[in-house]
């Protein structure tokens, strides 16, 4: 390799190109640890990584390809996140106007395009617009580097530690245009995440949920409904870290109207839910982003057989 090309693939600028660089006040570069290694070029082979996943109409599903794919999806989060909800900017996130941090540089971008809805490019060029993103990482991906973005929430450690076997998924920064959060886009979100469950052989998927607002007291009814209706068992035990722990249970049992409970949650949660995800001991408060997290749990084993039927072993199956 050459001087230039080894200085292009270098961890440092392969952070830079997802992750605006950050001053220290002693003016260097803070690069985040772990990644003192080379980073991967793609956590998916090429041909995985260039096929469609699942397409509705002019609604396609695919994972990022390009440097740059991943950039206009941190766009999309900083539209949503920041401007639509009520997160709180660093001055570098003010300046790229992308939601960026490391975990975005091991992460694969699941991403709906819309091909009706395309974007300029220079030379009068047009491409397809992106109208919603997740984003996920593998346990085999995560223990090379920093582990889970989820790690800064709640203590995983015990339950990776207790099933060294299993293949974990992390499932973070969902979000969806507001004119585009309909059925199909949803739909074709998990038909990609289900496509992916089942090309890596995942196990479980984990991860952070958010509910609007950082005053649990307001948000008492869904938060107590999610301790004591779609709590853990023993098995699948994660609680949040003792220094950010709020208590869920909020209200009593008894005094839950079920119904009111789930008109409450928001659609993600919801969703979650209705597959089958249990909820850990505990919520976190995040003041950056404007919300409360929860932790979600979903063994394969366990998730919805109507959603697994619906979907079908092989997911891609519905790709046109």
């Amino acid at each position: 390799m050459t001087r230039a090309a080894a200085s292009v693939a270098s961890p440092t600028n392969m952070l830079r190109r997802f992750v605006p660089p950050r001053r220290l006040p002693a003016g260097r570069v803070d690069v985040l640890p772990g990644f003192g290694v080379p980073l991967p070029v793609g956590p998916l082979g090429k041909t995985f990584k260039e096929a469609p996943l699942g397409r509705i109409g002019n609604l396609e599903v695919r994972l990022a390809r390009t440097v740059g794919e991943v950039k206009r999806a941190q766009e999309l989060r900083f539209r949503v996140f920041y401007e639509e909800m009520s997160a709180i900017p660093d001055a570098w996130t003010m300046v790229t106007r992308r939601d960026a941090d490391a975990f975005d540089a091991i992460c694969d971008h699941i991403l709906v395009l819309d091909h009706d809805a395309p974007e300029a490019k220079p030379f009068g060029k047009t491409r397809p617009r992106i109208v919603g993103t997740y984003r996920v990482l593998r346990r085999s991906v995560a223990e090379r580097h920093d582990g889970f973005y989820t790690e800064s929430e709640f203590d995983l450690r015990r339950l990776l530690d207790a099933k060294p076997h299993l293949e974990f998924l992390e499932l973070g920064r969902s979000c969806v245009l507001p004119a585009w959060r309909g059925k199909r886009t949803l739909e074709l979100l998990w038909q990609g995440i289900w496509a992916y469950v089942q090309r890596h052989r995942i196990d479980v998927m984990v991860g952070c949920a958010s509910l609007e607002g950082t005053d649990p007291s307001r948000l008492a009814l869904p938060l107590s409904f999610l301790h004591h209706h779609c709590a853990t068992d023993a098995e699948w035990a994660v609680r949040a870290l003792p220094e950010r722990y709020t208590a869920m249970d909020r209200l009593s049992k008894e005094a839950i109207d079920p119904r009111a409970a789930i008109r409450a949650l928001p659609p993600l949660v919801k969703g979650y839910v209705k597959l089958g995800a249990k909820i850990g001991d505990g919520a976190v408060v995040d003041h950056q982003f404007g919300t409360t997290d929860v932790f979600i749990c979903m063994p394969v084993k366990e998730i919805s057989k109507r959603w697994v039927d619906f979907y079908g072993a092989d997911a891609s199956r519905r790709a046109v």
